[in-house]
Parts: structure tokens; sequence; C-alpha cells
């Protein structure tokens, strides 16, 4: 692993343990040459997968593009780090095990949208509003108002 502060190529585990959701290895590291400490992650990839844009474009799958967008979604809400984890997990989980490699990305935001919805119905609200393109405040309001006809 390379030390990323030095760049060096040589480095040791100091410690190894699974976290608390038992989907990845954390080792903390420590480079042989500056002796600077990194923590790294570890995690099981059943297949590679591809993304395909609405415009037909192709690129890879970002697991941190993912965590990313959820976490701007749930900017200041009452919603831990790990718990966002464990449902980006349970998402890439769920795309990993169909057999499919390739992905569109309307089936990837709607799986962010349903998880959204559980997790937080401000978040929900948030992404959609940019997902769904609103323009207006309307939009807006009739987004709403179809939550409001859904849960009664």
């Amino acid at each position: 692993m390379r030390c990323p502060f030095c760049g060096h190529e040589d480095t040791q585990v100091k410690d190894s343990r699974p976290t608390e959701d038992n989907s990845a290895i954390r080792r903390r590291r420590q480079c042989v040459t500056c002796g600077a400490r990194f923590t790294t992650f570890e995690r099981v990839q059943l297949r590679e997968l591809t993304v395909v844009k609405s415009n037909g474009k192709r690129e890879p799958f970002d697991r941190e593009k993912l965590v990313r967008s959820m976490a701007i979604a749930l900017r200041k809400r009452p919603v831990d780090r790990d718990r966002l984890e464990r449902v980006v997990n349970g998402i890439v989980r769920h795309f990993e095990s169909t057999g499919e490699s390739e992905i569109p990305s309307k089936a990837i935001g709607e799986r962010v949208m349903d998880a959204l919805a559980t997790l937080d119905p401000v978040a929900y609200v948030r992404f959609a509003s940019v997902y769904r393109n609103f323009r207006e405040a309307r939009d807006f309001e009739a987004f709403i108002e179809k939550l409001g006809a859904e849960a009664e």
C-alpha cells in the first residue's frame, strides 16, 4: 500500500479489525519511511459495476460518489455516518448481487430515493429536488402533496 504522505510503497499494518457492520476490514498502517499513520478499508467487491448514464455514456461505479451525494442530502440532519454507510453497503450489495455488470443511473437514483425515504424525509425531498430537477416552488408543493397522499 502506497503511503499517502510520502508516496513510498512499503507500509506496515499495525492493526486490523472488522467495521461495525462487518462489511469491511479497517486497517491502521504506518509508513516505514516517513512514519506517518493512516487508515485503509478493504471491502469485498463481487463484480465490477458500470453505470450507464441516460445519455448512453458509461463510467465505473463509484461508491464514494454515492456516499457523497447522499451525505449532501443528509447534511445537518440527525442521521449518523455509520447508518449512512450501512445503507450504502446495502445499495451496493443489491446491485452486485443482481448478476448485471451494467446498471442504469436511473436505477441507482431510484434505489437512493427509496433509501432516503426511510432514512430521513427532509433528505428525501432534498435529493428528489435535484434528482427530479425541480424548477419552481410548485414542484416542491406537488411532490410533498404526493408524499402526503401516499402516507394516508
